[in-house]
Formats: C-alpha cells, sequence, structure tokens
C-alpha cells in the first residue's frame, strides 16, 4: 500500500516517521520532497582498476562543499539530502529523482530507504548531456513510502546507519 499525503503526516505526528529538517511543501500528494545538501561526491575518471577488496573507495571520489555544484555530462556524482530521515519497521521508501530533473537528462539508478533505516541519503545521479547546476536546498527527490504487510522480523542495521554527508560505498575485507 503507497501511503498518501494523510498517512504520512500520523506517521509523523505519532513520531514513528521521522524528517528533519521538515518544510511547508515536504508532504506531496503520495510522497515527500527531499531537498540537495551541500556536500557532492565526484567519481574519479581513472583508468585504475578498483578493487573493493583491497582499495579505500575514498581515492576514488573527490569531495565539493558548497551552495551550488555544476553536473557535466555523463559525470557520476554522489549526493546527499539535507533531511535526516528515520524510517519506522513498517514502512520502506521507493526514491525517485523529481520529474523537472528527470526531463532534463539526470539519470538515478533505483534506489530504495529500507525498513528501519536512519540518516541523510546518499544517492548516485547520472549528468545529462549537458551541464547543469544545482543548489543546494533544491528539492530534488521525491519519497514514495509503501506500508509493509508486517513490520520487518530483520530491520536495516547495517552499515549506513546515521550517516551524514556523502557516504561513499562500504565493503567487507574479508
Amino acid at each position: 500500500m503507497i501511503l498518501s499525503d494523510m498517512d504520512i503526516r500520523r506517521y509523523l505526528d505519532s513520531g514513528e516517521l521521522v524528517i528533519e529538517p521538515m518544510f511547508e511543501d515536504t508532504i506531496r500528494e503520495n510522497g515527500i520532497d527531499m531537498r540537495l545538501g551541500g556536500v557532492i561526491g565526484r567519481l574519479k575518471k581513472t583508468d585504475e582498476v578498483f578493487d573493493p577488496r583491497i582499495h579505500d573507495p575514498h581515492d576514488f571520489v573527490e569531495f565539493e562543499e558548497g551552495d551550488e555544484f555544476i553536473i557535466y555530462p555523463n559525470e557520476h556524482v554522489l549526493l546527499h539530502t539535507l533531511e535526516y530521515i528515520k524510517m519506522p519497521r513498517d514502512l520502506m521508501a521507493f526514491v525517485n529523482l523529481r520529474s523537472s530533473f528527470a526531463r532534463i537528462g539526470f539519470i538515478l539508478p533505483p534506489t530504495i530507504v529500507d525498513a528501519n533505516f536512519e540518516g541523510e541519503l546518499t544517492i548516485e545521479l547520472i549528468g545529462g548531456n549537458f551541464p547543469i547546476k544545482l543548489y543546494k536546498g533544491d528539492r530534488f527527490l521525491h519519497l514514495v513510502f509503501a506500508k509493509l504487510m508486517t513490520p520487518a522480523k530483520k530491520p536495516y542495521k547495517g552499515k549506513y546507519q546515521g550517516q551524514r554527508g556523502v557516504q561513499v560505498p562500504i565493503f567487507r575485507k574479508d
């Protein structure tokens, strides 16, 4: 079941779902809009092979902090949300790019927010055919919440729990 604006408001009012900060236009008809944070991670262009068993992903990402960012054609970047979200055990969310940004060529790989996740979201974005400027605070994501039939027996408690800012991938070194 997809949650409506009224369902989302009930979850927020009960404290089961937390979104901070909240803005007047955060809650939409069938989801919430989230804003762009102030840090971007640009994936470096290199011929060096990335081996997740050996390399530190930080070595392949250049970080910038600011109020505006230009995303270049076909560039892969990591962005984060301004909002911190805390999910209950009986909701998950589908992360979508707001259609205005998709219509100018941005691509967002399929992404979800797991039941019980807590933190700012880190999102991969792929640039379109021409450079596009983004501003900190722009509404750029739309989350659609789905109610689970039963609360998750094994809710998310993973390695990204509580993250803030752009988080590079974390690989286990076994």
